[in-house]
């Protein structure tokens, strides 16, 4: 394939002829945007996006989120959430018992890490219920507990053969402190 821009490096744009990356934009030689030949776009870090007092920085049409579907086994126990990994994460067997989400980055990285103090994540648990319903019982963040300021209320019971949406927004106030707001919808 020929190359689709003539550009050098020290322009911050470059474009190579080996059919693996078509384009690849690059700032201050750290944050880099790349395109590849399936027109899959991957950041090799954050891309900065800065609002201004008129116009609001991101704009997306058509975006997917994605989704872990789980189907080994029914909710039970400590659940680990990694949020680099999924926004929504679907266990589709009926839960054994009331269980615990622990909202972390991923198995190597900490939301502590990952999140900036006055950043949030918002993600999604759906926990599918038999005739027995169980709940999540306890939020964590990193492993350590913390106290949701819930929807309405606070759960004490899941519901009978449904499917419980649990919806958290996790905001960094300072190091390893947050406020997470929760909410519990039922889908019958």
């Amino acid at each position: 394939m020929a190359n689709i821009l003539n550009a050098t490096s020290s322009s911050g744009i470059v474009a190579t002829a080996d059919s693996t990356n078509i384009l690849t934009l690059q700032t201050n030689g750290t944050n880099a945007l790349t395109i590849d030949a399936s027109q899959n776009v991957t950041f090799a870090k954050q891309l900065p996006l800065t609002s201004t007092a008129t116009t609001i920085a991101t704009l997306l049409q058509g975006a997917a989120e994605t989704v872990t579907v789980f189907s080994a086994s029914g909710a039970t126990g400590t659940i680990p959430f990694d949020i680099t990994s999924q926004g929504v994460l679907f266990y589709t067997t009926n839960a054994a018992a009331n269980f615990t989400i622990n909202l972390r980055a991923s198995s190597t990285t900490s939301l502590n890490t990952a999140l900036a103090v006055g950043q949030s994540v918002s993600c999604v648990f759906l926990n599918t219920n038999g005739a027995t319903p169980y709940y999540c019982s306890a939020v964590q963040v990193d492993g350590s507990s913390v106290t949701p300021k819930w929807l309405n209320s606070t759960p004490t019971a899941g519901n009978a053969s449904a499917v419980d949406a649990y919806t958290f927004t996790v905001i960094k106030t300072a190091s390893a402190t947050y406020t997470v707001l929760a909410a519990l919808a039922k889908f019958a």
